[in-house]
């Protein structure tokens, strides 16, 4: 097993890793749409949080050794459903081979973001 951690994306905000790679495969903490140079949410719309927050997957993919054309999941939360059409047209400019996914909303969201993602990857 191998802990991935890189500054290219928000440091954990608990007891976590960024990512862990067991075998082939990467699974990753959820994102939420930090800027990690400022280590602040900075974009106020589901659309730029949603961009950030695939940023930021996008980083911790790469420094495991992967990237997202080789995500097989993803699980989804938002804050609230009815940004979910906003939503899709940010995610399926990113993840293009359609990997399985899950989406729900949730309560609430750490430090009050609008969606979080996580996934697992291929290596």
């Amino acid at each position: 097993m191998e802990i991935i951690s890189t500054k290219a994306a928000p440091a954990a905000i608990g007891p976590y890793s960024q990512a862990i790679v067991t075998g082939n495969l990467i699974y990753t903490s959820g994102q939420i749409p930090i800027n990690p140079a400022s280590g602040n949410i900075e974009a106020s719309d589901i659309a730029s949080q949603t961009e950030q927050a695939i940023k930021n997957l996008k980083a911790v993919l790469e420094e495991a050794g992967s990237s997202l054309e080789k995500v097989v999941k993803t699980t989804c939360f938002l804050q609230n459903i009815q940004d979910f059409s906003t939503f899709n047209s940010v995610y399926e400019k990113y993840f293009t081979l359609k990997p399985a996914r899950s989406c729900v909303e949730v309560a609430a969201l750490p430090k009050g973001a609008l969606v979080e993602i996580e996934v697992i990857a291929e290596k």
